[in-house]
């Protein structure tokens, strides 16, 4: 068959115009996808078209073929971003967006890594998050210090920036770190795009090549497209962050405020039975029983000196003043502050003092519970050791008022004056004692401050029947034929309390408005000896007590101006002149029965009784002058039998 030549049609076929076929070559010339433009311009001059319009139509067709491709990348493009925005709306892990954004953003943009870094505004700092195609682990772990790098030059521009060479970026740019970095991964050109929200930068996007590559506004386009989607995952993170930090505090501070009810409801309920305890005259053991039943724990109430007031709950006991150093630390800093002091370790765990003043009454303890005590348990406790000073002191007031009741009946019961006496057994039958029991008492010498609490353990050690009080400076216990036996008890026991020593003094039993000037006299004789410490009994210091009425000051003087030049002359020559002395004295004034009595010659006692008559003078055995000298030594030696050394 025969061709039109040109046309590739059969000659039969009829001929088209030749702008017909040279529309029809254009098309299908800018249609295809492998002409070249030279093909293009050979087929348009087939057609008997002259040069310049070969020239046009060429040009035109290269256009419409460039413009048809960037629609088509374009079409590409779009549609890869719609299928990010679906995968950003039904996608809930950010972590898995924002791994797959970096994994679409690697593909379209044909770069050889991808990589996101998130900005932090505090530091100015940007840390390497998600990377593709990297090969470097010291690339995947990079931070960006401010200032440095592309990526804190794409923050500050906030804007899409791009280096053809990174090594030929802004020298005051480049740091060791990233330095290293980008040559361990071969990058050469580099596309930056910033994650924005609104004016504020969460971090940067990156797509680099390792071959010199140049980007195009449209890449920038694209690659900043891509970072919005990421800046919304970042947002939306940081807002789902922020949310569920504020749900959990939300859920702590309703915890925190149902703790506090319960505990506000336990210390409501404790205060309301120890001011009932108060107002309804409880006493100690109800504090113990009330905080130990609410707080779950042990407690003990101790006074000052550790003494048990009360416990409760098992297992710890308040028994003597706390010997532990920590434990006693604690009770000081308690009773300076007023707070609870929490211990480390051992049975207690924590405790208060209670106190008035500057006054420390006694101390709460808490053993181990089942919860830990909140602040609000501790301001239970506290209060609860107020409630104690409270009841410390209504009983102290109690006291003091029996104790001054108590000593005015004493004074007059011990009264010379007959009438005095009378009233008082009056008054004492109107109080369910009868005087006329009372055949025995027991004075004791105590501080002037501590007579109080004396008298209040002496009326609580005596048995019955008894009155305790002061009277004339002494402590004055009134009691049946029970006190001789308990007088030593009684005197101790003050003594351990005080934390001193005490002098007691007991006359037979009789009637004790006649004995008590003995006993005053006793008392003061004792004193001047500087004998503090015994029970003593009027009846060995009968004589000696009817002679003297001295202060200890006078005695010291008396003994020191009759028998100081003996004992001094003994201790500087080592003699025995005070032990012969007492012997000559014990034994008649008889050098034989003193010689006897020291299994001595009786020459060697004359010897000793001239050198004493060189110290005392001569006149010493004469009668006035013995009878103040072996009164003397008597009195000294009672005073070093009594005291353990003559002074």
């Amino acid at each position: 068959m025969e061709h039109q030549a040109g046309t590739g049609r059969p000659a039969d076929e009829p001929a088209l115009s030749r702008d017909a076929a040279v529309a029809m070559l254009v098309a299908s010339i800018t249609d295809g996808d492998t002409e070249s433009a030279a093909d293009a311009s050979r087929a348009l001059s087939s057609l008997g078209l002259d040069g310049r319009t070969v020239r046009d139509l060429s040009e035109r067709i290269a256009r419409s073929r460039r413009e048809r491709a960037r629609l088509r990348r374009r079409e590409h493009e779009l549609g890869a971003l719609f299928s990010s925005a679906r995968e950003l709306a039904a996608e809930r892990d950010g972590e898995v967006l924002l791994e797959k954004i970096v994994d679409r953003a690697h593909q379209m943009m044909g770069s050889d890594l991808t990589y996101l870094s998130e900005y932090d505004p505090q530091t100015r700092e940007l840390f390497v998050r998600r990377t593709i195609g990297s090969v470097s682990p010291e690339f995947q772990a990079l931070r960006v210090p401010p200032g440095k790098g592309l990526a804190s030059f794409v923050v500050e521009r906030r804007s899409g920036e791009s280096v053809l060479r990174y090594a030929d970026f802004e020298t005051g740019r480049h740091e060791a770190g990233i330095d290293a970095a980008v040559a361990a991964e071969g990058i050469v050109s580099m596309l930056g795009v910033p994650m924005l929200a609104e004016d504020e930068v969460l971090g940067v996007v990156f797509v680099a090549t390792r071959e010199e590559h140049a980007f195009t506004p449209e890449d920038t386009a694209l690659l900043t497209a891509l970072a919005n989607h990421a800046s919304v995952v970042l947002q939306t993170a940081r807002t789902l962050r922020s949310l569920q930090r504020a749900e959990d505090e939300s859920r702590r501070a309703l915890s925190r405020l149902t703790e506090h009810l319960v505990q506000r409801d336990r210390a409501h309920t404790v205060h309301r039975k120890l001011v009932e305890a108060v107002l309804t005259g409880g006493d100690f053991s109800t504090v113990a029983a009330t905080l130990a039943e609410e707080l779950a724990r042990p407690v003990a109430l101790s006074d000052q000196a550790g003494n048990p007031l009360a416990a409760a709950g098992g297992g710890l006991a308040a028994a003597g003043a706390p010997q532990d150093p920590e434990l006693l630390q604690a009770v000081r800093r308690s009773a300076e502050s007023g707070r609870l002091i929490a211990l480390d370790d051992g049975p207690v765990d924590a405790v208060a003092a209670f106190a008035a003043g500057e006054r420390h009454l006694g101390t709460v303890f808490l053993g181990g519970g089942g919860f830990p005590l909140s602040d609000v348990d501790a301001r239970t406790v506290e209060r609860a050791a107020q409630v104690c000073a409270l009841l410390l002191l209504s009983q102290e007031a109690v006291a003091e008022v029996e104790y001054r009741v108590h000593s005015e009946l004493i004074a007059d019961l011990l009264s010379a004056d007959g009438g005095r006496r009378q009233d008082a057994s009056a008054r004492g039958r109107q109080r369910g004692v009868d005087v006329a029991d009372l055949t025995s008492l027991l004075a004791l010498s105590v501080p002037a401050g501590q007579r109080g609490r004396a008298v209040r353990l002496a009326a609580s050690l005596a048995p019955a029947p008894s009155l305790g009080g002061e009277h004339q400076g002494l402590v004055v216990v009134l009691g049946g034929p029970g006190l001789e036996d308990r007088a030593e008890e009684i005197r101790r026991g003050i003594a351990h309390h005080i934390e001193g020593e005490v002098l007691g003094v007991m006359p037979p039993p009789g009637e004790s408005s006649t004995q008590f000037p003995l006993v005053k006299k006793t008392v003061r004789l004792l004193e001047a000896l500087k004998v503090s410490d015994v029970l003593a009994r009027t009846s060995d210091y009968l004589p000696y007590a009817a002679v003297f009425d001295a202060d200890a000051p006078a005695m010291t003087h008396f003994l020191h101006r009759t028998l100081g030049q003996v004992k001094r002359y003994d201790a500087e020559r080592g003699t025995e002149l005070l032990r012969t002395l007492r012997a000559y004295v014990h034994h008649g004034a008889s050098p034989t029965q003193a010689a006897r009595a020291l299994n001595f010659h009786v020459n060697t006692i004359l010897q000793r009784l001239d050198r004493l008559d060189r110290i005392l003078d001569r006149g010493w055995r004469d009668d006035e002058d013995y009878f103040r000298i072996s009164l003397a030594v008597r009195m000294d030696e009672m005073r070093e039998r009594l005291i353990g050394g003559g002074g």
